[in-house]
């Protein structure tokens, strides 16, 4: 097992937001043409406010000539059955009780549990064939959210804290926010805490924390004179031992205080959207953390990630999965058709998906388990092909394929493979970032940001 270092820099804001393993496996468990908006100020964990303090204290040495796009990622944990979803095979012995309807796309089908996004394919790419060499929860999601395989000896950064460190600031709410996260958020890797995902519960229940609990008076005395006292008695004797380049303890506190009194208030705030809109999402947390994602995006966040849990299916999964199917349906057709109303699809990438699909083969407990030789997702936006599907899964697999002695070969299942590794390439370079740009990691050698190929087919 893969432990996720912790990042106790960062101050957590949403541990009220404990996600619940699912129970059924124990033990894994823009401004550009955009609309003015306000968005919010929060107080963040320190290991943001000292990220931003270095963007900032850099900010005169990059020079970049495109920013890269936002990026959307809508994550199933648990791995969501391919079958239920994206890639049925009715009729099979494979297929299960799903049913298939079709889309928007000529002779494209999809999964009946999923009929309002079935209406919205034409905005979408979506892959039939990911194969992955993790097949446990923890190193799986570590590999989908990263592109590498887990390594004791280094942690890698997951791609929106990687859209963070290639763009500049432009807002005064973190860049890369995770709605719901779960017990594996989105982290900065061998970037630094300032990179992790800033975490969030149910929009609707606001963030906590979020204005000082003084009045304005007392808080310009403790942000002014009595602050500057703590600072110098802080640094008297301290400077010596600490890299200046590292520590940014007086930029990220001006910093908080800055947020704490910005204008910056409404990008959390779904409530400003009308009852229309806030209903096709569905009254769920994850279709309110969907919405308050196209808004944090609109207000120039760089990288969101809103999760829903409990895809993972042992046991009786055509009833679980049909059940969440039914909460993702109406946030993901939403969400591709707000983006679009909103003319923001060009300058968002949308993913789609978990950490692995599920078996072809079902159960004695009528369940699925973990299959990465061959599942699916769903993108969309900006320099992607639109109404085009990728790959396919073979609807009658010969049982003795699955035989545990031997090694799954994931060529029988699936053709047009693509790996993960391949998906981070090709997602980096949708975003304008040159996936091969090499870091320098603190165990002292040179990295790139993915080792995969770019899948051009994938591309618009």
């Amino acid at each position: 097992m893969c432990n996720f270092p912790n990042s106790n820099s960062q101050l957590s804001i949403a541990n009220n937001n404990s996600i619940a393993r699912d129970a059924s496996c124990i033990g894994f468990q823009r401004f550009h043409r955009r609309r003015l908006l306000q968005s919010v100020a929060t107080v963040a964990g320190a290991g943001w406010l000292t990220g931003l303090a270095e963007q900032l204290a850099r900010s005169a040495e990059l020079s970049r000539s495109k920013r890269p796009k936002s990026l959307l990622i809508l994550w199933l944990q648990g791995g969501p059955s391919q079958l239920e979803t994206f890639d049925p095979h009715p009729g099979s012995w494979i297929g299960g009780e799903a049913k298939a309807i079709s889309t928007s796309i000529p002779n494209v089908q999809i999964s009946d549990f999923l009929p309002a996004t079935a209406e919205q394919m034409h905005h979408a790419c979506f892959v039939r064939s990911l194969v992955s060499k993790e097949g446990d929860h923890e190193r799986a999601t570590y590999h989908v959210k990263t592109g590498w395989r887990p390594d004791p000896t280094l942690f890698h950064p997951s791609i929106g804290a990687i859209l963070c460190h290639e763009s500049e600031s432009n807002v005064e709410i973190p860049r890369h926010i995770s709605i719901l996260s779960g017990e594996w958020p989105a982290r900065g890797g061998y970037l630094g805490p300032g990179y992790d995902a800033f975490q969030i519960g149910d929009p609707a229940k606001g963030i906590p924390n979020l204005k000082a609990r003084v009045d304005e008076g007392t808080l310009a005395r403790r942000s002014g004179p009595l602050l500057r006292t703590l600072e110098t008695e802080f640094q008297r004797g301290r400077l010596r031992d600490m890299d200046r380049t590292r520590t940014q303890h007086q930029a990220a506190t001006d910093i908080a205080l800055t947020m704490m009194t910005s204008a910056q208030l409404s990008a959390f705030d779904i409530d400003a959207e009308g009852g229309e809109i806030k209903a096709r999402f569905g009254d769920t947390s994850f279709g309110r953390g969907c919405l308050a994602a196209i808004r944090l995006l609109e207000a120039g966040v760089r990288c969101v990630e809103v999760e829903l849990n409990g895809w993972d299916s042992h046991i009786n999964n055509h009833a679980l999965q049909m059940g969440r199917a039914a909460v993702l349906d109406a946030a993901l057709a939403a969400t591709m058709q707000e983006l679009h109303s909103r003319d923001m699809l060009d300058d968002t990438i949308v993913y789609c998906g978990g950490e692995f699909g599920r078996t072809p083969q079902i159960n004695p407990a009528g369940g699925r388990d973990h299959w990465p030789h061959g599942f699916s997702a769903l993108l969309a936006g900006g320099g992607l092909r639109r109404g085009y599907v990728h790959g396919a899964t073979v609807a009658r697999p010969e049982r003795e394929w699955f035989d545990k002695k031997q090694s799954i070969d994931p060529t029988r299942f699936a053709e047009q493979l693509i790996t993960i590794p391949d998906l981070h390439a090709t997602l980096l370079h949708a975003s304008g970032i040159d996936h091969t740009q090499e870091q320098m990691t603190p165990v002292g050698r040179p990295l790139k940001w993915s080792d995969g190929s770019i899948a051009t087919e994938l591309l618009s």
